[in-house]
């Protein structure tokens, strides 16, 4: 047996933030809404994604940021998405040490989560 993919992230979020959510990850990172399946749909959140990349934003009652536990997502212009976030008002990290052959920084959504954006040098 292999695993030969991640089919998505799942990140969490309190109750009623589908809006930040949207505000975030479709007019901050560029990702694209799709629609949850009916059923899912029930429980609150949003799916969202961008290429092959898949991120799914759950509604958790006691929720908590994860600030750790992250995503990675490759991007094409680290400093050009960082200049948009940062305008936006959201949390940045950009003091990250490159990893060998990329420049990195973490970001927060608006739920406090940890995501890391890194660009192939």
């Amino acid at each position: 047996m292999t695993i030969l993919s991640i089919d998505h992230v799942q990140l969490a979020m309190p109750e009623g933030g589908e809006e930040n959510a949207r505000a975030f990850y479709v007019r901050i990172l560029g990702f694209v809404e799709v629609p949850k399946p009916a059923e899912l749909a029930k429980r609150g959140g949003a799916w969202f994604e961008s290429g092959n990349v898949q991120v799914h934003i759950g509604v958790e009652k006691d929720f908590r940021p994860a600030r750790k536990a992250h995503p990675a997502f490759i991007v094409d212009d680290l400093d050009a998405l960082l200049e948009t976030i940062q305008a936006a008002g959201y949390e940045a990290d950009v003091s990250q040490p490159p990893l060998e052959g990329f420049k990195r920084a973490h970001v927060f959504d608006p739920f406090g989560n940890r995501i890391e954006l890194m660009e192939k040098t």
